[in-house]
C-alpha cells in the first residue's frame, strides 16, 4: 500500500530533572500535535531510552515513543526486542523501533565498548534486524550469522503492532541506506558522520545535492517497495526568525558553507511559520520527506508549523 506521505512530526527529547517534569514534557509534546517523542541513545547527560519511553507513554494517550536511534552495539538484539515488545504491549502499540550501527566515537571511548570498523558495525546491525524481526514474529526461529546465533527462540511478549512495530533506519552512506530501503518502514536520510562527530564534513554532506544522491540510492535499493516507505528527515537546525539571510550566513560561516547552501539543506529550516511550512512542502515535493523530527529546544517555537501542516 503506497504511503500517503502526509506530514507528521517528532520531537527528540533527552532528559528532565524529575519524573514529573518528564511526564509534563511528554504531555506537552502530545498537546502541541507531535506524533512521536524520540530519544537519542548515548552515554552523555540523557535518560536511558527504554524506561524514558515507557514513562512518556504512561503520561500520554496517543504519543508514539522510540529512540532515534538505539545503538546496536549497546544491547544484544534479543534483549532489545524483548524490551521494545514489552513497551509496545504496555503502551497499547505506540513504539517505533529506531536502530543504528553506532557512530559517536566518545560513547565507545568513554564506556570501553569496542568500536569496530564501520563495516563490521554495519554487518552486525544488519544481522540484528533479522533477529529483531524474528523475535517480534512470536514463533520459534533460528538464526546463524557471524555475530549472532539464535536457536529455537520464541520472542515474547508479542508486540501489539503487527507484523512488528515500525522500524526506523537512517544513514548517510550508500550501504546503510540500501539496508534501510530493503528492511525498514521509515528511512531517515542523514548526513554521513564518518569522523564520529558532527563536523564541517558532515555539514557539507547535508547538502541538497547530497540528498538527491542518497534518495537515488534508496530508490534503487527499495525497488517496488519505495512508494511504501515513509521518509524521515531530522532538522538539526530549526531557527525561527525574520532574518533568514543573516541567520543562514552566520550558520554557514561556522561550517564553511554559503548562505544558499545552508538554506537549501533539508536539515536546516530558517524563517517564520509561513516560510517554514512552505519550505517543508517544497522538500516533500522534491524528496518525499513527510516525517519531520526537530530537537527538543525547538519543540515550542516550531509548534505553529506542526499545527499548520500535520496530517496534510
Amino acid at each position: 500500500m503506497t504511503h500517503p506521505r502526509r506530514f507528521r512530526f517528532g520531537v527528540q527529547l533527552s532528559t528532565a530533572p524529575t519524573g514529573a517534569d518528564w511526564a509534563s514534557l511528554a504531555r506537552r509534546a502530545e498537546a502541541l500535535g507531535y506524533s512521536s517523542l524520540l530519544l537519542p541513545d548515548h552515554f552523555g547527560d540523557q535518560l536511558a531510552p527504554l524506561p524514558a519511553m515507557m514513562a512518556a507513554a504512561d503520561a500520554t494517550t496517543e504519543l508514539r515513543v522510540g529512540a532515534l536511534v538505539h545503538d546496536n552495539d549497546f544491547k544484544h538484539p534479543v534483549v532489545l526486542a524483548k524490551e521494545l515488545a514489552t513497551v509496545d504491549v504496555l503502551s497499547g502499540g505506540r513504539v517505533e523501533v529506531g536502530l543504528g550501527a553506532g557512530w559517536m566515537t566518545s560513547d565507545y571511548e568513554q564506556s570501553g565498548i569496542p568500536m569496530d570498523p564501520a563495516g563490521v558495525r554495519v554487518d552486525r546491525m544488519e544481522e540484528a534486524i533479522t533477529v529483531l524481526k524474528g523475535c517480534f514474529a512470536g514463533e520459534p526461529f533460528d538464526f546463524s550469522g557471524s555475530h549472532y546465533r539464535i536457536s529455537g527462540l520464541t520472542g515474547t511478549p508479542v508486540p501489539v503492532q503487527r507484523p512488528h512495530p515500525p522500524l526506523i533506519i537512517g544513514g548517510g552512506g550508500r550501504r546503510v541506506l540500501g539496508i534501510a530501503a530493503r528492511e525498514a518502514d521509515v528511512v531517515g536520510i542523514n548526513p554521513a558522520l564518518r569522523s564520529g562527530t558532527i563536523d564541517a564534513e558532515a555539514a557539507r554532506d547535508a547538502s541538497a545535492e547530497a540528498t538527491d544522491r542518497k534518495l537515488g540510492w534508496v530508490r534503487d535499493a527499495a525497488g517496488a517497495r519505495f512508494d511504501d516507505l515513509e521518509l524521515n528527515c531530522l532538522i538539526l537546525a530549526p531557527v525561527v526568525t525574520d532574518d533568514v539571510d543573516g541567520s543562514a550566513e552566520l550558520m554557514g560561516s561556522m561550517f564553511g558553507m554559503s548562505a544558499t547552501e545552508v538554506l537549501d539543506s533539508p536539515h536546516v529550516l530558517i524563517g517564520d511559520t509561513s516560510r517554514m511550512a512552505e519550505v517543508l512542502e517544497q522538500r516533500r515535493d522534491r524528496w518525499g520527506f513527510s516525517y519531520i523530527v526537530v530537537q527538543g529546544d525547538a519543540m515550542e517555537p516550531f509548534a505553529p508549523v506542526v499545527e499548520r501542516l500535520r496530517g496534510t
